[in-house]
């Protein structure tokens, strides 16, 4: 991780915590006996089992929940009334992701809660071993893959694009440069009739006062390339339903990404007539979930223009406008969909000259609190109580319509239970499965994830175009010998685009025997298929390397996810 312009950074985010990331040069010399630093207090924190491998830990310290794709070796682990994610890494890589965690967590963003660094482990022999980073599980959140294990609508990739497009505006707005943006390395927690997004994995990451649009572009073109293999994935596997078309998923991140981002910053050109629409403007924000801290407002042409561009703005408008009504604490859009239903209330009861303060006090107690207490004790952990009590509500307009009359609340909430609600249940089955394809990802080598390209470099904080990301070599051949090695490694032709190559250096870095050469490029070329066969652009430079490439490429030889880590 890289900090910048410390100087300049959020005040929240200097003094986030007390553990030091080892020089670049190296790693820190491992404490000669057991170091814990810790966020949590929790005293079982010091009875776990540090001395032996995480993948040996006893079975019933381990929570059963699915895994995304990792690297390393992660579990779930119960700590006393807690669950616990934990990963064994190197000790400068477990400093560095600590460290950026509880920055980023300080600014308030959407990421898991990092709890421990724990070095020093060895063995009883005294040989030793990785350090370990330890998160806080992140309730009610699930990895992708677990996602389309189960039975979900046909749009679900557009609404998971929809939450990893308003995660990567809310991370870049506040200078981060994540480096390694994919579905895996993302949680998704069920967000009313949408998905809210969590970061997980910041082993790449880097923090400063702003990032260039260089910066920002590079981040989204890596995410698209991700993406668009981790989705071809999951169809070889058939968990993508027929109809939906990889390269447009990953093509709507970008046109959902610019949409939002323009919005949040872009400029405003009207006259001085028209001062309402500076309300409009805010409004706007409003709906899309952001509050508006300050507006820049300017003249130009000698007062006949008017320019207004947004200048702080603040995701969660509606979840701390309920929070701070009913002490609720939810995603932005189920707090919107229970704002609505309180106005409801407030409007049925003939309440409206009463302060919403009063009124939402009654409303928990009437309507809120009776339908969440009825959710069966075994899926109290599957659903939130907020996300339950959104659902009830839709299965209560579509029983109303059928039966052509309104429908209590109590008999729609039965009949959810009965119906819907077990289709949140993955059994044993499918959470072997879905541990078993994490568990194939791990490598668990030492690496420091050097920036070779200077992406995450400190220009932005300086005022320019920040590193390389201002100006970004994007082929092969152009003047950068990391991508040129790349490419004549894997025998690709000069003013190849580097995306296109982009999951075959996954799947090399990735095959089994990594030192053998010919193993990997075999390996490699079958990535490359997959990226020719998905479309993306520029299919006439591609012709040279698809030539290359076995047509009976087997997809279930190849986990196209197995370079994209995450918790």
């Amino acid at each position: 991780m890289e900090l910048t312009g410390n100087a300049q950074l959020d005040p929240r985010a200097l003094k986030a915590t007390s553990v030091s990331v080892p020089a670049d040069d190296g790693e820190a010399a491992e404490p000669k006996a057991l170091k814990i630093t810790a966020t949590s207090s929790n005293p079982k924190m010091f009875t776990l089992p540090w001395e032996k491998p995480l993948a040996s830990w006893p079975k019933d310290l381990l929570a059963n929940l699915p895994r995304g794709i990792s690297r390393h070796v992660v579990r779930f682990v119960h700590v006393g009334d807690e669950i616990y994610a934990m990963k064994e890494i190197t000790s400068r890589v477990a400093a560095r992701e600590y460290e950026l965690l509880r920055r980023l967590q300080k600014l308030e963003l959407p990421t898991v809660e990092p709890i421990a660094v724990v070095t020093g482990r060895h063995t009883r022999e005294g040989e030793p071993l990785e350090s370990m980073l330890v998160t806080r599980q992140l309730k009610f959140s699930l990895p992708y893959r677990a996602l389309f294990a189960g039975n979900l609508r046909p749009d679900t990739a557009d609404r998971l694009i929809d939450a990893l497009a308003v995660l990567m505006v809310r991370l870049h707005l506040a200078g981060f440069y994540w480096g390694d943006v994919s579905l895996s390395n993302v949680l998704f927690m069920r967000d009313a009739y949408a998905f809210s997004a969590f970061l997980v994995d910041a082993e790449t990451g880097a923090l400063h006062t702003s990032l260039s649009p260089g910066q920002r572009n590079y981040d989204m073109d890596l995410a698209r390339t991700n993406i668009i293999g981790e989705l071809m994935d999951l169809s070889s596997g058939k968990l993508l339903p027929d109809e939906v078309d990889e390269v447009e998923v990953g093509n709507r991140l970008l046109e959902r990404y610019d949409s939002l981002w323009n919005a949040l910053t872009g400029e405003e050109d009207f006259g001085p007539d028209e001062m309402w629409k500076i309300e409009k403007r805010v409004n706007k924000l409003n709906d899309l979930g952001f509050d508006v801290d300050e507006l820049e407002v300017k003249t130009v042409d000698n007062g006949q223009r008017v320019l207004v561009r947004p200048r702080v703005v603040d995701a969660g408008y509606a979840s701390r406008k309920l929070l701070r009504l009913t002490g609720l604490d939810v995603q932005e859009n189920q707090a919107r969909r229970l704002l609505n239903d309180l106005d409801a209330y407030r409007a049925s009861t003939w309440r409206d000259g009463e302060e919403l303060e009063i009124v939402a006090t009654d409303w928990m107690r009437e309507v809120f609190e009776p339908t969440v207490r009825m959710i069966p004790r075994e899926y109290r952990s599957k659903i939130e109580p907020a996300q339950f009590f959104h659902e009830v509500l839709e299965n209560r307009w579509y029983l109303a319509e059928k039966a052509g009359h309104d429908v209590p609340t109590a008999v729609a909430a039965n009949d959810y239970i009965k119906r819907i609600l077990p289709k949140y249940d993955l059994d044993s089955k499918a959470i072997a499965e879905i541990n078993g394809d994490a568990d194939s990802g791990v490598i668990d080598e030492s690496s420091t994830f050097d920036d070779p390209a200077g992406v995450a470099g400190d220009g932005a904080a300086n005022g320019g175009e920040a590193g390389a990301g201002a100006d970004i070599p994007d082929t092969v051949g152009a003047d950068n010998d990391e991508v040129d090695n790349i490419g004549a490694s894997l025998g690709f032709a000069d003013d190849v685009p580097i995306e296109k190559i982009a999951c075959a250096r996954n799947a090399a870095e990735s095959a089994d025997g990594a030192d053998d050469a010919e193993g990997a490029k075999g390996i490699a070329k079958q990535g490359a298929k997959g990226v020719k066969d998905a479309g993306t652009r520029n299919d006439d430079d591609w012709s040279e390397a698809a030539t290359a490439v076995d047509d009976d490429y087997d997809p279930d030889e190849y986990d196209q996810d197995a370079a994209v880590w995450s918790h």
